[in-house]
């Protein structure tokens, strides 16, 4: 079947990158909001939903994704103070709702609930800060998915607001000082009207707000005009003597640590800000201070990361440098075989989370580093999330797995006996479904994790539809986790596979930079190598099998199809950075430069041209089923890379597949969608599933 796509908007635009001319007919898609592009989109989604709407199963598939969405989820609870906090959702709010109460366990009352302020759900809750006493809470809004937030100030007696509205804040959270006048926050100059999605993010600028001030005449504690490209991660520390600042720049894996002391800060001015660790040898990760004793979580001379300590007072760094690498640092945690995750300060003791083959362990040390327990886990999963204090009993920690939503648990530190907090029942049954590890063998040789998980009834058959996952960047560990699309393919009979691919964190830093800069092809193959095994393992075949991935997953799965059509039986890449060439020009994108390489560079220009999916589609080439999907609102990765790559692959497919694209409005990247957009969304991505594989 042939289809009438949409034509779009073009020119005759023609790039010189280092002596080679690249054509780049479809630039007018960048602009978004310009009324050739709103007509493209108007038509391409139409022609989606004119064919997703003769699927059978679509409404049944919605239906039944309601019902897996419709379940009560509670975050991990923390407390400030003498009072807790949690975000909750009933199961199919648009948005989480944050309560407090005076225990981990108690109901409480709701502080507050966005989707009473607005009924469509796009205003989201991007992050929240609480005062050391619990007193008041710093809430930061977003609109439309937009990574901008607006902070606002609410009284945590009786929710009340107060008239404090922080705006043109991103990328920072918010640090209070203690007698809770203020807080610390990032933020960046107001862009020019009309171009807040479009702003380029340089010059953050550290801030402090007094309650009550004017938020426009907020002083300026820190910034670095001669460094544009750093942001900026402010903490204070326990006894509120300290104000650590995690410098970073854009997804540079290395950091640096500066300190300020706040004894006589006032909140007018800037502060007198000392580096501690300025090299950027490492990676440095505030886990807490106690004391003038800060611990960070680094890579450095430990590629599977340790534990450290630092005193805030140790001088000058290049000093200590001279005495060897590291020299004022105290080992607290040394480098094991297994990837050091995260590591957090409850109970007087440690607790330790590692990744075992790309699935958690949890360890109580004590503050010296001495072991005390290996956690006993209630399964194989991923801890997404723990929390506690240094004085509180318990550490609070969600663990999640393919066939059920995150469950809650308190670990006792005295002796790391678990308990499981109570949940409500499930429309289903967990144990009907089954995982299991295989490894896949990538070009070079490498052992590449791939789960596998279905239910226990299906068998392998050579002809089970199978749909294949993964991420493979900027360190991010990809294990077992709950997805409701998931859950719903895997009732409909269909093989759930997720890789773990090199660029992630699932082998340390080394298995990172495996997977970054000159070696990105890796990520490529070894993706290949999981639809290869896939293929030839008994399960299933190409025709049989989607690949679906996210954000860098996205572009995942368009150098994938570009690559390799002929490995799948439809692709699904979403909100992918898709244009390798002109990715660091727009909002953050300047800020990946650290795992893709800057296309400006000529040697890294040709790492990026080789596999960037724009680039690679080539005319007359039968390509699957493809549907990629996007956020017309999405200021990380803009929609243009979509929009270009969408049409030039419709313009290039000669078999007679359909190739699709679904621009979703009022949204962003993905973080805080509402939740009745996410259930239309992923009903259409199984239905085109559906509609390119066959059912079960």
């Amino acid at each position: 079947m042939t289809y009438s796509y949409p034509v779009p908007p073009t020119s005759d635009q023609v790039d010189d990158h280092h002596g080679t001319l690249v054509p780049d007919p479809y630039r007018p898609l960048e602009d978004a909001d310009a009324p050739a592009t709103r007509a493209w989109i108007t038509a391409e989604n139409r022609l989606t939903e004119e064919l997703l709407a003769a699927v059978p199963d679509r409404e049944a598939i919605r239906a039944r994704l309601a019902q897996l969405w419709d379940v009560p989820r509670h975050g991990v609870p923390w407390r400030r103070g003498d009072r807790w906090f949690q975000l909750r959702n009933t199961g199919l709010q648009n948005q989480d709702v944050l309560w407090t109460s005076d225990g981990p366990e108690a109901e409480g009352r709701v502080l507050l609930d966005l989707n009473q302020r607005n009924a469509a759900g796009t205003t989201t809750l991007n992050a929240t800060s609480v005062s050391p006493g619990g007193r008041l809470v710093a809430v930061a809004l977003s609109e439309a998915g937009s990574d901008w937030q607006t902070w606002r100030v609410l009284h945590t007696d009786d929710g009340t607001e107060l008239p404090d509205r922080i705006e043109w804040s991103k990328f920072s959270g918010a640090a209070w000082t203690h007698d809770e006048a203020g807080f610390f926050y990032g933020r960046y100059a107001e862009p020019a009207l009309g171009a807040a999605f479009e702003a380029t993010n340089q010059a953050m600028e550290l801030r402090y707000h007094r309650l009550g001030a004017d938020a426009g005449q907020d002083p300026i504690v820190y910034a670095r005009p001669d460094h544009p490209d750093w942001g900026f991660e402010p903490e204070v520390s326990e006894d509120g003597d300290l104000l650590v600042i995690s410098v970073w720049r854009g997804t540079d894996p290395e950091t640096r640590i500066h300190v300020a002391d706040l004894g006589s800060f006032r909140g007018d001015g800037p502060l007198a800000v000392r580096p501690l660790l300025d090299a950027a040898d490492a990676e440095y990760g505030l886990v807490a201070t106690v004391g003038r004793t800060l611990y960070l979580r680094t890579n450095l001379a430990a590629p599977n990361h340790r534990l450290v300590a630092l005193d805030a007072d140790a001088g000058d760094p290049a000093e200590a440098a001279k005495a060897g690498v590291g020299a004022s640092l105290r080992e607290v945690i040394a480098e094991g075989a297994d990837a050091l995750e995260s590591v957090t300060l409850a109970g007087g003791r440690l607790a330790a989370v590692t990744l075992h083959d790309a699935h958690s362990r949890l360890a109580l040390l004590e503050l010296d580093g001495t072991p005390v327990v290996e956690v006993e886990l209630p399964g194989t999963g991923t801890i997404a999330a723990l929390d506690g204090q240094r004085k509180d009993p318990d550490l609070y920690v969600s663990l999640m797995g393919f066939a059920a939503p995150k469950q809650l648990l308190a670990v006792r530190m005295a002796d790391g006996v678990v308990r499981a907090l109570p949940s409500v029942g499930l429309l289903w049954d967990p144990d009907a479904f089954i995982t299991e590890q295989v490894f896949a063998t990538s070009a070079d040789g490498t052992r590449i994790p791939l789960f596998l998980a279905r239910r226990r009834d299906i068998v392998p058959t050579g002809d089970v539809p199978t749909l294949l996952y993964g991420y493979g960047g900027f360190a991010v560990a990809i294990g077992p986790m709950f997805k409701p699309e998931w859950l719903a393919w895997m009732e409909r009979g269909g093989l759930l596979a997720v890789a773990s691919l090199r660029g992630g964190s699932e082998y340390g830093t080394t298995w990172h930079n495996a997977g970054r800069l000159a070696n990105k092809q890796n990520v490529f193959d070894d993706f290949a190598a999981a639809l290869r095994w896939l293929a030839s393992s008994g399960w299933t075949n190409p025709a049989r099998i989607g690949i679906t991935g996210r954000s860098n997953g996205g572009l995942l799965v368009g150098a994938t199809l570009t690559q390799h059509p002929e490995l799948m039986g439809a692709a699904v890449p979403e909100v992918g950075v898709m244009d390798m060439l002109r990715f660091h020009k727009f909002t953050i994108g300047w800020g990946w430069t650290s795992d893709f390489g800057s296309p400006d560079d000529p040697e890294q220009f040709g790492w990026v041209r080789a596999y960037s999916p724009l680039h690679n589609v080539a005319q007359g080439t039968a390509y699957p089923p493809t549907l990629v999907t996007t956020g017309d609102h999405d200021d990380r990765v803009v929609p243009g890379h979509s929009f270009k790559f969408a049409a030039a692959l419709q313009a290039a497919q000669a078999g007679d597949a359909p190739v699709l694209i679904r621009v979703d409005t009022d949204a962003g990247h993905g973080a805080g969608k509402p939740v009745g957009k996410l259930i239309d969304e992923r009903a259409d991505v199984l239905a085109f599933l559906t509609l390119a594989l066959g059912s079960a």
